[in-house]
């Protein structure tokens, strides 16, 4: 047990800002700064990619920038459990980092923690993007699971999904943390020039994530045929995992744009002003995810003061309460169901405006009394400190 004296942290993750794409960097980025506010915790951020100010970065050179890319985060993985220096703990993010963490732990004898954002079992299709990689990359998740001295799970699903997954580890070891929000970041903006920069019209329903099987756009796109034309939809969608998801999309986009007008595809990254923006007009936010330990993106949008309608799998249902911020559909192998019941859910919202007003201003509560990053950090610490 430590005594109350700071403790140095390294913690080790893929992405660190200026890149970030997704809600692991958002997680670790908001987590830094949330245990810095504590005065109790100074960590040492690793991660890939060129040196940062804040970080320090790891990347390959020729020719090891030719071989499979897992074999790569092998190699990065390696070189930066060499290089943390005097740290009580060592604390990874994703399978991208795992691998450090796990060797860190062994070189140094510290105490490793491991954050589940996701699980390689349960995105077999990550195995088109990362062909034989996935067979690397779920042995290195599997490894640093077994041997980690804990692990946070971002929400309880996440931790029966662990506990399913890796049945070697001791359930003592996974405690649940819910990721956190800064609704002083996210909150109601009403810029509506961002709207006219974009040529948005309302009302319309918003999908902001990454182009890939789990985030369910290729759902959502099938869905939407069945909502009146009067309705925009708006998708801040780029990065595809593969070549075979983002032309299915695409495709489909293509599609729907022949019968309507209305479709607007934002490919690049959205500045924070103008993704606050885009959330605080939407009349509905939609999350069709076919897997999400918890979706940090329903978060944000309900911080906005914005309606959700989000399929109803893992964490999902702990941030959204039915009925009251939103509404939830049953995900169904049987795809065309899934997608109907989608669509009258999404049209439900969008059709009643004083609905989607009183579930935006209750998210918006919700978001607040429960999923402030101070109460992400000071949880964190008290895991930190009983390993110690």
């Amino acid at each position: 047990m430590n005594d109350g004296k700071s403790l140095s942290v390294a913690l080790l993750t893929r992405e660190w800002p200026p890149h970030i794409y997704g809600g692991a960097g958002v997680h670790a980025r908001n987590l830094v700064d949330a245990l810095k506010e504590t005065l109790q915790v100074n960590t040492q951020v690793h991660c890939f990619g060129a040196p940062r100010i804040d970080a320090t970065g790891y990347e390959l050179k020729p020719p090891f920038t030719e071989i499979n890319p897992a074999l790569q985060t092998l190699l990065i993985d390696m070189d930066m459990a060499l290089k943390i220096k005097n740290a009580d703990l060592v604390h990874s993010h994703t399978w991208y980092a795992n691998f450090a963490g796990y060797l860190a732990s062994k070189i140094y004898k510290i105490p490793h923690v491991v954050t589940a954002h996701s699980l390689e079992p349960l995105r077999p299709w990550k195995a088109e993007q990362l062909g034989g990689g996935y067979v690397i990359s779920s042995w290195v998740e599997q490894l640093a699971y077994e041997n980690a001295n804990s692990i946070i799970a971002v929400s309880d699903g996440m931790r029966d999904d662990v506990i399913k997954s890796y049945p070697q580890v001791d359930p003592k070891k996974i405690v649940t943390i819910r990721n956190g929000i800064d609704t002083n970041k996210f909150k109601p903006t009403f810029h509506s020039s961002i709207l006219d920069k974009h040529g948005v019209t309302t009302p319309y329903a918003l999908f902001v994530g990454r182009i890939t099987r789990q985030k369910g756009l290729a759902h959502l796109l099938r869905s939407w045929k069945s909502i009146p034309k009067e309705y925009s939809l708006v998708l801040a969608a780029g990065s595809p995992d593969e070549p075979q998801i983002g032309a299915e999309v695409e495709s489909l986009i293509n599609e729907l744009r022949q019968d309507r007008g209305n479709v607007i595809w934002i490919k690049e990254m959205l500045p924070h002003d103008e993704l606050v923006a885009l959330l605080t007009f939407a009349r509905v936010f939609v999350c069709p995810s076919v897997y999400e330990p918890l979706g940090i993106v329903n978060l944000e949008a309900m911080a906005c003061e914005t309606a959700v309608v989000a399929s109803a799998v893992g964490g999902i249902p702990e941030v959204v309460s039915a009925n009251e911020t939103g509404l939830l559909v049953e995900f169904s192998s049987d795809l065309k169901l899934f997608e109907k019941k989608l669509s009258e859910s999404i049209l439900h919202v969008l059709s009643d405006e004083p609905l989607a007003t009183r579930m935006g201003v209750a998210g918006r509560k919700r978001a607040m009394d429960f999923f402030g990053w101070d109460k992400v950090a000071n949880q964190t610490i008290n895991l930190y400190r009983s390993l110690i």
